[in-house]
C-alpha cells in the first residue's frame, strides 16, 4: 500500500485499496472497532473493486466528532463517496456499521448499490446477554478503569468473545479499538440503540429500493441468530447463514464472506 491510498476525508481516515476505475464498494466496520476489521478479505475484494475503507469518528485513527449519531456519520461517508465523485456504490456493513450504511442508503439513495449488512441486528429485542468480559468492559463501576486499563491481549479477548471458534486478530484492529476513549464507546453504542430502538432495520429497509444481502453467523454470541430471518420479510433481500460462524464473519470466515458479497455485488451492478 502506498501513502497516496490513505487520505483523511470529512473528519475521518480512509483507506483505498484495489484499481481506483474498479467499481466501488465501501467498507464500515462495528461500534469501536476500524478498517482493520475486513483486513482477511481485502486482497480477494481488491482484485474486484476498489475498494474503500472508512475509521468512523473517534475509532481507529480518526479523530473524535461532536455527534457519532448513526445518520450524522452516514453523512460523513456520504460527503466522502461526494468527493469522490461516486455513484451506486456497494457499501457493506458489519455490526453496528449496518446500520451506518442503512443510513446512508436512506439518506442519499443516489450513493448506494447493493447493500451488504454483516451481523447486523434487527432489533433491539433480539440482543443477547452479552459475554462476560463485554459486559465488564463496558459498565460502570468497573468499566472505566479497565477500560483505561486494557492492553492488547484484554482486547483481543474481547473481540474473540464474540467468536464461535479461535480467531486470529488483525493487528491494527487491535490499535483502533485502544484508540477509542470509553465516553466515546458509551456514546457510540447508545447512539446506534436509538437508532434501531427508533425504527427497526428490515422495516428501514423495506422503504428502500436498494437490494440487500444479509450474512448472518448461526451461532453469533451477540444477537440471536434466528432473529437474522426477520429480513426476509423485505422483499429486495436475501439472508445467508453461515453455520458454525458467530459474531465475526469476517474474520472467522472470510472466504465464504467474500464469495457472497462478491457474487451479490456483481449481480448487483
Amino acid at each position: 500500500m502506498t501513502e497516496a491510498d490513505v487520505e483523511r476525508s470529512h473528519g475521518m481516515h480512509v483507506v483505498h485499496d484495489g484499481p481506483r476505475q474498479a467499481p466501488p464498494l465501501v467498507l464500515i466496520h462495528g461500534s469501536g472497532a476500524s478498517g482493520g476489521t475486513w483486513n482477511p478479505m481485502i486482497p480477494t475484494l481488491a482484485a474486484r473493486h476498489h475498494v474503500i475503507r472508512v475509521d468512523l469518528p473517534g475509532c481507529g485513527q480518526s479523530p473524535p466528532a461532536p455527534s457519532y449519531g448513526v445518520p450524522d456519520q452516514a453523512d460523513r461517508v456520504a460527503g466522502l463517496l461526494d468527493d469522490l465523485g461516486l455513484r451506486h456504490a456497494a457499501v457493506a456493513g458489519h455490526s453496528s456499521g449496518g446500520y451506518v450504511a442503512t443510513a446512508l442508503a436512506e439518506r442519499r439513495p443516489d450513493l448506494v448499490g447493493p447493500l451488504v449488512l454483516i451481523s447486523s441486528g434487527p432489533s433491539l429485542d433480539a440482543l443477547l446477554r452479552q459475554p462476560l468480559l463485554l459486559r465488564v468492559l463496558l459498565s460502570p463501576p468497573l468499566g472505566p478503569l479497565l477500560w483505561a486499563m486494557r492492553s492488547d491481549a484484554m482486547i483481543r479477548r474481547g473481540i474473540a468473545a464474540t467468536a464461535a471458534s479461535p480467531v486470529d486478530v488483525p493487528d491494527d484492529l487491535v490499535a483502533g479499538v485502544q484508540a477509542i476513549t470509553y465516553r466515546s464507546m458509551r456514546t457510540v453504542l447508545r447512539r446506534n440503540t436509538d437508532y434501531v430502538a427508533e425504527r427497526s432495520v428490515p422495516e428501514r429497509l423495506a422503504a428502500l429500493e436498494a437490494p440487500v444481502l444479509v450474512i448472518f453467523g448461526a451461532a453469533d454470541p451477540r444477537w440471536d441468530p434466528s432473529s437474522a430471518r426477520r429480513y426476509e420479510a423485505v422483499p429486495h433481500a436475501r439472508v445467508e447463514m453461515l453455520p458454525d460462524v458467530g459474531h465475526l464473519p469476517v474474520l472467522e470466515a472470510p472466504e465464504a464472506t467474500c464469495e457472497l458479497l462478491l457474487a451479490f455485488t456483481a449481480a448487483g451492478r
